[in-house]
């Protein structure tokens, strides 16, 4: 069984690592379901530590339906992260009828070779999940991370276990969204998976003493300033005792 951490900085990757972890998926913006991240934050989380690395490579948040010049940035972002010397790279590209683009796929896929390919929650989208899988499957994608098409995976159970069961092996189906101590085991005897993606993250307040109340940087959404998030290096720990025994 493996454990792979949804992480968003190399503050992260050190704590994944510490806990147990066998991989991560290092994203910016995990607000917006993750973006590529940093140059700067690929290399320094390479430089700390040794577990298996996966950059997620997707331009901007919202939908999954990519013009030529998205697919331009992508393609570049992906021979900058074959030069860090990660292990792999998560993608997800869909058409506007709700398919798996297979001209699309089939370059980044070219393109991130030989490293590994995970195709995203971008899957969970899509119009057919079983004909999505097959399609993937044919271009050579190493693993689907899904939550079953569902809020989460708990709700997404029975879908992740009949694609589990009818992919035979052909290919890795990873779930991910919501997944926790408390309800790993019952995920696991349900779907038979070999693999889970969560994200287990605490806030740190911020040491910052002078804050001027006035002022929100994230617009709108006003999202907390004088907090950050890092991934919590007991709860994987827990995770990876809990799957251990």
């Amino acid at each position: 069984m493996k454990i792979e951490i949804c992480i968003n900085s190399p503050a992260s990757a050190i704590a994944a690592q510490k806990g147990g972890a066998d991989r991560v998926e290092l994203c910016a913006n995990l607000l917006e379901g993750g973006t590529t991240p940093s140059i700067g934050a690929v290399q320094t989380a390479r430089a700390h530590v040794s577990l298996s690395l996966h950059v997620i490579v997707r331009p901007r948040g919202g939908d999954f339906f990519f013009d030529a010049i998205e697919v331009e940035t992508m393609l570049h972002d992906i021979e900058t992260m074959k030069k860090l010397r990660v292990e792999g790279i998560v993608i997800g590209s869909l058409t506007a009828e709700g398919d798996v683009d297979i001209k699309q796929t089939r370059e980044l896929i070219k393109a991130a070779r030989p490293l590994s390919v995970t195709y995203h929650r971008a899957f969970d989208m899509c119009r057919d999940p079983f004909q999505a899988m097959e399609t993937l499957i044919e271009l050579g994608v190493d693993r689907i991370l899904t939550s079953g098409q569902e809020e989460s995976v708990i709700e997404g159970m029975d879908l992740i276990r009949d694609l589990n069961q009818k992919a035979a092996g052909r290919i890795i189906i990873m779930p991910g969204g919501g997944v926790t101590p408390r309800n790993l085991p019952k995920l696991i005897a349900h779907t038979g998976v070999c693999e889970v993606h969560f994200a287990a993250m605490k806030t740190l307040p911020s040491q910052m003493q002078f804050r001027n109340p006035r002022v929100y940087l994230g617009g709108t959404l006003r999202p907390p300033e004088y907090e950050a998030e890092v991934a919590d290096e007991q709860v994987i720990a827990s995770m990876r005792a809990s799957l251990n025994s």
